[in-house]
C-alpha cells in the first residue's frame, strides 16, 4: 500500500500538470482566430481535461435571445439552439447565471428541485444513443455581460456530481472563454462587412475575404457570386451571413410564390433589373415586402418609398441572381412573351374610379384584348406547370382577386389580379366557354376548346358558382388527354396486379374502379381496357367528357342536356354488338341496373363509382335498389383507389424513424397483418421523407401514384352480397382473402421509399 507522502505527492503533480493543460488551452483559445475554432476544434483538449464524455460550449443570440453552439456531422456544420429560459439546463443557466451541478439528467426530482419549469430533452440521447447522467453547467460572462454557456457531460467512470475542484476548473475555463467571445465580438463589430458570418465560422479566411475584393473586380463578378464559386461557399451559408448582417429575412427565389399583378403593374422590368429591387406580396399587416440585393441602402429605400406610396414596406435581402430571376418569372412566363406588367398596363389605369355595382358593369368593354392576353397567359401558365385545376377567386370589396393552381393535389396561390378587373375577367371566360354573362346568380358550366401557342389544342371544363358579395368564382378543370399508361405503370402491388388481370379476362361480368373525383379512376379504367383491347373484341365506351382517346375503342361523348346519358348510352350500346362496354359513372339507379343486367348477358362492363372503398361501393349499389341476387352473380370485383403524391428521385432523404413513428405505422396498419410483412425495427430500418430541390420546385415532391384496395368477388363475397351483409363483415372476409386497404397498401409504397406516411394519413382515413 502506498504511504500517505507519496499519495499527496501523486495527487499534487496530477493537480500541477491539470494546472499546465488548462494553460495550454486558455493560450489555445486566445490564439483562435474564429468562434468555429472555439466551439468545434478546441473541444477534445477542454474535454481531456474535465475526463469527460462530452461537451458542449454554446455562444449568446441577443438577437434571438438564444444560445447557439456548432457540431460536426460528416464534414459539414451544423447548429443546435437553445432559448434563453428556464426550460432547459442550458437555457436556464445562462438565464439566471447560476451554475448547474447535476448527478442525474433523468431524476425529475432533482431537475424540479432546480427550479420548477426545468426538464431535461432526451431526444439527443435517442438519436445518438448517448445516456445523459452527470451535468455540470457554468455560465460564461465578461464584464457582468453574458457571453456564453459551457457544459460538461457524464464524468468517466464516476458516480454522482462533479466534485467542487471541477467546479472550479470550469468557472476558470468560462472565465478565460468570456474574454475570448469578448474578443471575437468586438472584431466583428470592427469589421463589419456583409461575410463576417463567414469568417466567425472558418468558412472563409481574412486574406481570402481581402483578395476577393480585388479579384471580383477584375472578374467583373458580384462579391458574393465569386466567393460562392471560387471558395464553394454555400448559398444557406452566404444567406445566413446577410441576413445576420442586415437584420432581416434572406430570400431565395421560388416559383411558387404568386406573381404579385397588383403590386408590379405600374413597374418596368428593365428599370427594377437594372435597380435591383422587386416586390414579392402584401403582407397580412397591410406592409409590402419588398427584396433589395442592400436593405442598408437609405437612397434606394426612398427611392422605392416613393414609387410604391407608401411607407409600410418590410425589406429584405436577397441575391442579385435571384432578384433577376424574380423579376424574369414576374414579368414573363416560358411559354407566353407578354408580361403580366404589359396585359395589366394596357388595361384601364382609372379602373379603381369604375363603379363595379351597377347592373351590366361586368360587360367587357375595351379593355377585353387585354382581359384575353391575361386569362390566355393564365392557361399557358398552368398547363407548363401540370395543374390539374385553375381556381379564379374574386373577394368582395376591394381586395384583389387571387388565382389559385392545383398542383399534384395541392392548392397554392399563383397571382393575383386588381380587383377592377375582376367582373371583366370572369366573364372573358364566360364568354369563351359560351356561357351567358348576364346571368350571375346561378351556378353555370361549360367547356373551352384553347390552342396553344405551340399548336397543341387543350380542353378545359368550365364551373361558374356565385358566391357571397355578388361575385362570381370560376374553375376550370384542364382536361389532359394523354396516351393510354399500360397496367404496369399503375403502381399496382403483385397481389392487386395478377388479380386485376385476372378479372379483366373473364367473358363476361361487372368490374367497378370506385374513388372521389380524380383520384384516377379513368386513367385506370383506359389501361385495363388496353390490356383487352385486341381485334376480336368489340370495345364501347360513353364517357363525359372523353379524356382520353385509345384506336380501337368506339368512344361516344355523352350529352345530358339533350337526353342522351349514361343510361341511354347504355341501352343503346346493346342494340350494337358489344364485347365489352364502359361506362363512365354509375350516376343513378337506371345507369345502375342496366350495367348488371349487361353483365349478367354475357357482356364485360366497367364503370366507376364515388365510394370511399371496395366494400362500401357493395353497400352502396345494394342501398341504390339493385338486387342483390343480380348483383352478386354479375360482379367480378371492385377496385378503390387514391392518388398520393410521390418523393422527388432526386432529393429524398432517408432517415431513421424513431420508435414512436414505427409504432403508429404498425398500429395503422394492424398488427397482425404488419407481422406478415416481416419487417421489423432495426437500428438499419429506414424511411424516406421530402427535401426540396430545384427539380421539384424545393417541395419534395414531384408527380402522383396511386394506391388501391382490391375486392375480388369470391364465392364467399357473392354470398354475403346475397345475404346483404354490412360494410364491416364484407371488410373482414375480403381481407381475409388477401385484400389490402388502402392504408396499407400506402404503408407499404411508403416502406419502399416511394411516398412518406404522412401523404398516406392525408388521403386515407382508415
Amino acid at each position: 500500500m502506498a504511504n500517505p507522502a507519496s499519495q499527496q505527492i501523486n495527487q499534487l503533480e496530477e493537480q500541477l500538470q491539470r494546472r499546465k493543460n488548462l494553460q495550454d488551452i486558455t493560450n489555445r483559445i486566445h490564439s483562435a482566430q474564429n468562434i468555429k475554432q472555439i466551439l468545434v476544434d478546441l473541444k477534445d483538449g477542454i474535454l481531456n481535461l474535465f475526463d469527460a464524455y462530452s461537451i458542449t460550449i454554446y455562444i449568446v443570440d441577443r438577437m434571438r435571445n438564444e444560445i447557439f453552439s456548432m457540431f460536426l456531422s460528416g464534414s459539414t456544420i451544423n447548429e443546435i439552439r437553445v432559448p434563453i429560459s428556464n426550460r432547459s439546463i442550458a437555457g436556464y443557466v445562462a438565464n439566471t447565471g447560476k451554475i448547474a451541478n447535476i448527478a442525474d439528467a433523468y431524476d425529475d426530482k432533482e431537475l424540479k428541485a432546480i427550479d420548477k419549469e426545468l426538464t431535461f430533452d432526451a431526444s439527443w440521447d435517442k438519436k445518438s444513443g448517448f445516456r445523459t447522467k452527470q451535468i455540470l453547467t457554468s455560465p460564461v460572462y465578461h464584464n457582468g455581460k453574458l457571453m456564453g454557456v459551457i457544459q460538461i457531460l457524464n464524468k468517466k467512470g464516476g458516480i454522482g456530481k462533479f466534485s467542487e475542484d471541477e467546479k472550479g476548473f470550469l468557472h476558470e475555463m468560462s472565465e478565460v472563454l468570456g474574454v475570448a467571445f469578448f474578443n471575437q465580438e468586438r472584431f466583428a463589430r470592427r469589421r463589419k462587412t456583409r461575410f463576417d458570418y463567414l469568417i466567425s465560422r472558418d468558412l472563409l479566411k481574412e486574406e481570402e475575404l481581402d483578395a476577393a475584393w480585388e479579384e471580383s473586380r477584375e472578374q467583373k463578378e458580384s462579391m458574393e457570386s465569386y466567393l460562392m464559386k471560387k471558395y464553394r461557399i454555400s448559398k444557406d451559408d452566404m444567406g445566413k451571413s446577410f441576413a445576420e448582417f442586415y437584420r432581416c429575412k434572406f430570400v431565395q427565389f421560388n416559383d411558387k410564390i404568386p406573381i404579385p399583378g397588383d403590386l408590379i403593374k405600374n413597374l418596368k422590368r428593365d428599370y427594377l433589373r437594372r435597380e435591383l429591387w422587386v416586390p414579392i406580396s402584401r403582407m397580412e399587416d397591410g406592409n409590402i415586402n419588398i427584396l433589395v440585393d442592400d436593405p442598408n441602402n437609405i437612397l434606394k429605400r426612398d427611392m422605392i418609398e416613393n414609387l410604391m406610396k407608401t411607407k409600410a414596406i418590410r425589406y429584405d435581402v436577397a441575391l442579385t441572381e435571384d432578384i433577376v430571376k424574380f423579376i424574369n418569372y414576374f414579368f414573363q412566363s416560358p411559354e407566353d412573351e407578354t408580361s403580366i406588367s404589359d396585359i395589366l398596363g394596357k388595361m384601364d389605369a382609372d379602373a379603381d374610379s369604375t363603379d363595379e355595382d351597377e347592373e351590366g358593369g361586368d360587360v367587357v368593354t375595351e379593355s377585353d384584348s387585354a382581359i384575353m392576353q391575361l386569362v390566355n397567359k393564365i392557361i399557358n401558365d398552368a398547363y407548363v406547370r401540370r395543374t390539374s385545376d385553375i381556381h379564379i377567386e374574386p373577394n368582395v370589396g376591394k381586395k384583389n382577386v387571387e388565382v389559385r393552381f392545383r398542383v399534384d393535389g395541392d392548392c397554392a396561390l399563383y397571382q393575383t389580379v386588381p380587383y377592377s378587373y375582376r367582373l371583366a375577367l370572369i366573364s372573358r371566360i364566360k364568354i369563351m366557354s359560351n356561357l351567358d354573362i348576364t346571368i350571375k346568380r346561378l351556378p353555370q358550366d361549360g367547356k373551352i376548346k384553347f390552342r396553344r401557342p405551340g399548336g397543341d389544342e387543350i380542353e378545359l371544363r368550365v364551373a361558374t358558382i356565385p358566391t357571397q358579395g355578388g361575385v362570381e368564382d370560376v374553375v376550370m378543370r384542364i382536361l389532359a388527354k394523354g396516351e393510354t399508361l399500360p397496367l404496369e405503370a399503375m403502381a399496382l402491388l403483385p397481389r392487386n396486379y395478377k388479380g386485376l388481370l385476372d378479372i379483366c379476362e373473364k367473358p363476361y361480368g361487372m368490374i367497378l374502379v370506385v374513388g372521389p373525383t380524380g383520384s384516377g379512376k379513368t386513367t385506370t379504367l383506359h389501361a385495363a381496357l388496353h390490356h383487352i383491347n385486341t381485334p376480336d373484341r368489340k370495345i364501347w365506351t360513353a364517357e363525359d367528357p372523353v379524356e382520353i382517346t385509345q384506336y380501337g375503342l368506339r368512344q361516344v361523348q355523352v350529352q345530358p342536356k339533350i337526353g342522351f346519358d349514361f343510361a341511354a348510352a347504355m341501352r343503346a350500346f346493346l342494340r350494337a354488338d358489344p364485347d365489352v362496354i364502359m361506362v363512365g359513372e354509375m350516376r343513378d339507379f337506371e345507369t345502375a341496373k342496366t350495367g348488371v343486367e349487361a353483365s349478367l348477358t354475357g357482356h364485360l362492363v366497367f364503370s366507376t363509382l364515388h365510394t370511399n372503398s371496395a366494400p362500401e361501393t357493395i353497400t352502396r349499389l345494394l342501398d341504390m335498389g339493385i338486387d342483390p341476387l343480380n348483383f352478386a352473380d354479375a360482379l367480378l370485383g371492385i377496385l378503390a383507389q387514391r392518388l398520393v403524391r410521390t418523393l422527388c428521385k432526386n432529393c429524398k432523404e432517408p432517415y431513421h424513424p424513431t420508435g414512436q413513428e414505427f409504432d403508429e405505422m404498425v398500429e395503422s396498419y394492424g398488427e397482425e397483418d404488419f407481422k406478415k410483412l416481416n419487417i421489423t425495427y432495426t437500428d438499419n430500418f429506414t424511411l424516406y421523407r421530402p427535401k426540396g430541390c430545384d427539380i421539384c420546385d424545393k417541395s419534395g415532391f414531384k408527380g402522383r401514384m396511386g394506391i388501391h384496395e382490391l375486392l375480388v368477388a369470391s364465392d364467399n363475397i357473392k354470398r354475403m352480397i346475397q345475404k346483404h351483409e354490412p360494410v364491416e363483415i364484407l371488410r373482414e372476409k375480403s381481407m381475409s382473402e388477401g385484400m389490402t386497404t388502402l392504408l396499407q397498401d400506402g404503408i407499404q409504397k411508403a416502406i419502399q421509399g416511394v411516398t412518406d406516411f404522412k401523404q398516406i394519413r392525408r388521403v386515407c382515413i382508415k
